[in-house]
């Protein structure tokens, strides 16, 4: 039994790469405020993962700094 190859695990970011290169002629007026509207979701919630990795990090600190 043969197994296809997996396919190749995309490099971080890539997406976001290609998506800036999409050509935006093909699109119309509705779709680009589509496009737009999923892009503000993206970065509320890429703002989201940061505060809770800021959050992660404070307490990681509170924790192992040294007393005053």
């Amino acid at each position: 039994m043969s197994e296809e190859p997996a396919e190749a695990r995309r490099a971080r970011g890539q997406s976001l790469i290609d998506l800036a290169r999409e050509d935006l002629d093909l699109y119309g007026v509705e779709e680009l405020n589509e496009r737009i509207a999923g892009l503000e979701a993206e970065i509320e919630r890429t703002r989201a993962q940061i505060h809770k990795k800021q959050a992660g990090r404070a307490a990681a600190d509170a924790l192992f700094s040294k007393p005053d």
